[in-house]
């Protein structure tokens, strides 16, 4: 259907650039070169009505591929973007400090307790090493000793 129309299309321009350039010479001296101009100028303008359609289509699929390549371009960069967004910077709602505040001073150092290693070193095989340990601990603590166990 669509070929069919743009066939009538072409032989109506066709016919009606023969009629015009026909019209232009009287009837009586119309020669068969006069025709054959007529018919060379109808095709003439039909060839490049074509080439002038044929040219529109051609741009136009290219720019469409250009519009393409540009979109998955952008997605590429949106995703990219997306997938590693950075850092964040935020700003604090507080005012900054007039003195700078020092560090907390370290805590004190604890030496390792070696009274529960001695006494385990004196034990003998018989006794229960965990006791001897536990009582060295206690020991060591105010109001831990044997007697005072909360």
């Amino acid at each position: 259907m669509r070929v069919a129309i743009v066939v009538y299309g072409v032989l109506y321009v066709v016919i009606e650039v023969v009629g015009y350039q026909l019209g232009q010479v009287s009837r009586p001296t119309i020669t068969a070169l006069d025709v054959a101009t007529a018919l060379t100028d109808a095709f003439l303008t039909v060839a490049v009505l074509v080439g002038v359609l044929v040219a529109i289509d051609v741009l136009g699929h290219r720019w469409r591929r250009h519009l393409q390549v540009q979109l998955l371009e952008e997605a590429r960069r949106a995703t990219a973007e997306w997938a590693d967004p950075g850092t964040l910077g935020v700003r604090s709602w507080r005012a900054e400090p007039l003195t700078p505040q020092l560090a907390l001073p370290a805590a004190a150092s604890r030496r390792p307790d070696h009274r529960a290693h001695r006494a385990h070193r004196e034990r003998s095989d018989g006794e229960n090493a965990y006791a001897d340990i536990a009582h060295a601990r206690s020991a060591d603590r105010p109001g831990t000793g044997p007697g005072r166990r909360l």
